[in-house]
């Protein structure tokens, strides 16, 4: 299962906490942030709209208002950071699935849950689903970063207090899908394997199939596509207390973008929750059915006695030369 982070798993923005503690008004930071675009555009310079907040905020340690953030201050504002009803609980839940029943225990079927991100990774990584969770993909930053010419020399100071002063890791809602394909064929367990080499589906870790995507809107198109169009299943959630999200999740499902969608509420019994546990289920299933089939065409039938009564000549042949030879022996 892989999940978005900011309005599916909680309410709003993860960054708010943030703000809250440096005293930042949080939608004043949005509203420039939006307009920033536009205003390099009159200068000539594109600049992508899911990733320019971390410039922004890049602007905002440089002048002052977050003067020596770390990575640390974020990963422990992370513990902030409030979740929808049953989360985490859901996903201790969900991880329990393929172990309830036997013939999915006979297969060993596991279910990983995964967090990609246009958000921080710090502040996930700090949050309440992090224990639950067996890898977290969002944007990264670098404190401390080497000089010109650290190459050339012997020891470089390290300065504790440097505090986040470069991007480490972009990722927007294109580059998203960069990282379904890396859960897929197994980089992100063996860095080995090139995320862009050529590889056999029967030999990706994880076939897109088995997969379930679950965010919040419009923005995660490009992955609702990637998923789906690979035959896995697509999920979108919305705040029951915003009308707008509904109608938008309505409309990706009219557009043929997601499979359902329902409420962000992950208690057992919502519908949201049956939803998922279900689709959970049909693939520890499918997981059976694939390599019972796969078994059973790869294992041929033993050799058997003959009888006069045995109307099979095309078989005859070759289990008379077996027979021929146990009794020469």
């Amino acid at each position: 299962m892989v999940w978005d982070f900011d309005r599916t798993l909680t309410p709003g923005y993860m960054q708010a906490p943030l703000f809250r503690r440096y005293g930042i008004d949080e939608d004043f930071f949005w509203k420039e942030v939006n307009a920033l675009p536009a205003i390099y555009a009159e200068r000539g310079i594109h600049i992508s709209r899911d990733t320019v907040y971390l410039n922004h905020l890049l602007s905002f340690i440089r002048n002052g208002p977050l003067k020596g953030l770390t990575n640390k201050d974020l990963r422990g504002l992370g513990k902030e950071i409030p979740l929808f009803p049953g989360m985490p609980e859901m996903l201790r839940e969900l991880k329990a699935v393929p172990q309830s029943r036997a013939t999915w225990r006979k297969h060993d079927i596991t279910l990983e849950h995964y967090i990609v991100s246009t958000g921080l990774a710090e502040m996930i990584r700090g949050s309440a689903v992090a224990p639950e969770v067996d890898g977290i993909f969002g944007c990264e930053f670098v404190e401390d970063p080497l000089p010109p010419y650290y190459s050339r020399q012997d020891e470089l100071p390290i300065d504790p207090d440097c505090g986040i002063s470069q991007i480490g890791t972009i990722v927007d809602n294109t580059i998203k899908t960069r990282y379904i394909f890396e859960i897929n064929k197994g980089s992100n367990k063996n860095p080995d394997i090139d995320v862009n080499a050529k590889m056999a589906h029967e030999d990706r870790r994880v076939p897109i199939p088995h997969m379930i995507y679950v965010a919040d809107g419009p923005s995660d198109v490009p992955v609702f596509s990637v998923v789906r169009r690979g035959g896995g299943k697509t999920f979108a959630v919305y705040n029951p207390a915003v009308t707008k999200e509904f109608a938008q999740n309505d409309k990706l499902q009219q557009d043929g973008r997601v499979d359902s969608y329902g409420p962000a509420d992950y208690r057992p019994g919502s519908q949201t929750w049956r939803w998922l546990n279900l689709q959970v289920e049909y693939i520890c299933d499918r997981i059976v059915r694939e390599r019972e089939e796969l078994l059973a065409a790869r294992v041929s039938k033993p050799p058997r006695h003959l009888h006069k009564s045995d109307e099979n000549p095309v078989d005859a042949p070759e289990e008379d030369s077996q027979s021929e030879l146990f009794e020469e022996k």
